[in-house]
């Protein structure tokens, strides 16, 4: 019988390849693609057009969840009649291939001329009447089908025509809004060529097992670094990481493998991807907690069976459901985001676009006051990000705004100068910030008094201003009138009271008032554990402040074990990437250098391996191995330290730490070694 041939004219815009990649096979890849393509097909009264490519020859499975369309020819078959047309023109111009540019030039006319040869719409079959969804089979599954396909060698392919696949990957994209191609699973030039060469977007789906993880971060690495060092591939590669097959009723193995546990030798999901994006596009701190709160494919009975559509059948879209996981990532996957950003940052843009939009079809305060509160909520959550730029220019517009509709002393417009002058503080612009700040506190004393709660907050950053600029009198001044007012009003142990003391603490400790400024630490620690908790961010803030001034009065000792403390602390409750992590590492690192400290942790670190301490010996590695290879820590000691390093990580059997250390160690050998070449010439 034969096939009616489709119609599908070219899109105004040009649409996007979108990949789904799993290294290994039943993390539910193709079932998460046929729910995408349903919701996306259903999208501006399903109108989208959707085309699904089933590029899994090897295991097709695609055309099972959607039963109802006629059989056709399929991906293999159009591979065929391309690898024929190349043959056939090969023999019409031989010898007459170019080189250099000239052979990109004509790669990409060969690809165009082979697929202007060839019909690819019959190879497309509409698998929805009630929406513009299509599918391309893997192939026409007769007896010929295993023979076909083990003839099809996609690198001889390749190497024909180079251009072939980018070139069908466009042709398709000016026909359709979203392609989805659901892969070949592990490491196959068929799987190369879905995840390297044809898309925008790369879905990677995984279930959290160590297999999985360490598939999925060798081939983005792979992909990535092939779009980088080829140069006519120089196109952008956006990854999207999906969990699949998450047990919600294990809560704590769910967090275990989400966040890792270093003693039971799991790496976790999430930071094995923020380090892969951050390493892979060249960014300092990212963090996917947003993301991974909202995205994760949970496993749910009725959908373990057969080969249902969970939006199909589960439409209602409670927090509970499958399709409000798929709709949740579509915001990141279709929005243009990354998964870097947090869904409070999609809002935000999303909200301000449509005020922006509203504004210049109907000007006026009801539009513009919101858009300048989303605006300064935008600018505080890139400053909490490290965004500042983005952060500087959201507040700037929204201080217009506000002073422009509502005049320079509107409590909104106050509010909104104080974030800006806290992030111009951030970046050293201290003048700025003090500007901004006098002003603040002047149109408060005046309108409010000067003992109201929003003077005392604006006299408050004045003083950490007054500070950083190095005027310590002034600055003491400020925060023993802040700090004398929150007492009498408040309590001396109300959280704004103990702020302002720690505060107080900072400017005795830089004015080397040490024994003074370990008694208000004291205070403001041991109110805070009490009332808060020991690992409350504000209580490890305090801590570490408290470690400083313990080191600077030669402390060390104290200093360590605080630091520790709360190095642990951080590490379970943000992740060993977090920013404040790091800070809490690094100055740990410089205390522990001190040659008595690190030569004592060594000796407890023997011991506690000889006693079988793996545990605690575990944890007080990760403290020495952050400073051995700093320049002043002695050979001697450094290598009786990393004999001990070894030795625990064989005993434990943890080979991915052993490898890792030896690594940094060649690296470090390797810097020094160049340093002191450099030195001597």
């Amino acid at each position: 019988m034969e096939c009616q041939r489709l119609s599908l004219p070219p899109l105004s815009a040009t649409g996007e390849v979108v990949t789904f990649y799993s290294y290994k096979g039943g993390t539910g890849r193709s079932m998460a693609l046929s729910n995408i393509a349903v919701l996306l097909a259903r999208r501006e009264n399903a109108s989208v057009p959707v085309l699904m490519l089933d590029w899994d020859m090897e295991a097709p499975g695609l055309h099972h969840y959607f039963e109802q369309h006629e059989e056709r020819p399929g991906v293999l078959e159009f591979f065929e009649a391309c690898r024929q047309q190349i043959e056939r023109i090969c023999l019409e111009t031989a010898g007459m291939r170019a080189g250099g540019r000239d052979a990109q030039s004509a790669d990409a006319a060969l690809a165009q001329r082979v697929l202007d040869a060839i019909d690819w719409q019959q190879y497309v079959v509409r698998v929805d009447q009630g929406s513009a969804l299509y599918l391309m089979r893997a192939g026409r599954f007769d007896a010929s089908y295993s023979e076909r396909l083990a003839q099809m060698h996609w690198d001889q392919l390749f190497d024909a025509c180079p251009a072939l696949f980018r070139c069908f990957a466009d042709t398709l994209a000016r026909h359709f809004r979203y392609v989805l191609v659901d892969s070949r699973t592990g490491r196959t030039d068929s799987a190369g060529i879905c995840t390297t060469l044809l898309p925008k977007k790369l879905v990677v789906v995984f279930t959290p097992n160590r297999q999985s993880l360490e598939g999925v971060d060798a081939l983005v690495k792979r992909a990535i670094d092939y779009r980088c060092s080829h140069e006519d591939e120089q196109r952008p590669l956006l990854v999207y990481p999906l969990p699949s097959r998450i047990e919600m009723g294990d809560c704590a193995q769910r967090a275990e493998w989400r966040r890792g546990d270093a003693h039971k030798g799991i790496a976790g999901f999430q930071p094995l991807f923020e380090r892969l994006l951050r390493t892979s596009y060249g960014l300092s701190q990212i963090s996917l907690d947003s993301y991974f709160d909202e995205v994760q494919l949970q496993q749910t009975k009725t959908f373990a069976y057969g080969e249902q559509l969970a939006v199909r059948i589960d439409q209602g879209g409670d927090r509970f459901s499958l399709t409000r996981t798929f709709e949740a990532f579509l915001q990141w996957l279709t929005g243009g985001y990354f998964p870097w950003q947090s869904s409070r940052e999609i809002a935000l843009l999303g909200a301000i676009g449509e005020a922006r939009q509203a504004l210049l079809l109907e000007p006026g305060r009801a539009v513009a006051l919101p858009l300048a509160r989303d605006l300064a909520g935008l600018g505080e959550l890139y400053r909490k990000d490290g965004r500042s730029a983005q952060a500087l220019d959201a507040f700037r517009q929204s201080v217009e705004i506000r002073v422009r509709l509502l005049g320079e002393e509107h409590p909104d417009s106050l509010a909104c100068k104080s974030g800006m002058a806290r992030l111009l503080r951030q970046l050293g612009k201290l003048d700025e910030a003090r500007f901004l700040e006098e002003d603040v506190l002047d149109v408060r004393q005046r309108v409010l008094g000067s003992e109201h709660p929003d003077t005392l907050a604006a006299r408050a950053c004045l003083a950490r201003t007054v500070l950083q600029q190095g005027e310590l009198a002034a600055a003491a001044l400020l925060q023993d009138s802040v700090l004398a007012s929150y007492a009498c009003q408040l309590g001396g142990e109300h959280p704004l009271t103990l702020e302002a003391m720690d505060g107080r603490a900072a400017t005795l400790l830089r004015m080397g008032r040490l024994t003074q400024a370990q008694q208000v630490l004291g205070t403001v620690v041991a109110t805070r554990e009490r009332l808060f908790g020991a690992e409350h961010g504000d209580t490890l803030r305090s801590k570490r402040l408290l470690a400083q001034a313990l080191g600077r009065e030669g402390d060390l000792e104290g200093a360590r074990r605080l630091l520790a403390a709360v190095l642990q602390a951080q590490q379970r409750r943000l992740g060993s990437e977090h920013a404040a992590t790091q800070a809490t590492r690094d100055l740990l690192a410089d205390v522990v250098a001190e040659p008595d400290i690190l030569a004592s942790m060594v000796s407890m670190l023997q011991g506690m391996i000889e006693r079988e301490q793996y545990p605690q010996a575990g944890e007080l590695a990760e403290q020495l191995k952050s400073c051995l290879l700093r320049p002043c820590v002695s050979g001697k000691l450094r290598r009786r330290a990393m004999v001990q390093l070894k030795r625990l990580y064989k005993l434990q059997g943890n080979l991915n730490a052993l490898l890792a250390l030896q690594e940094t160690e060649v690296q470090a050998l390797a810097g020094g070694w160049c340093e002191t070449r450099t030195a001597q010439r």
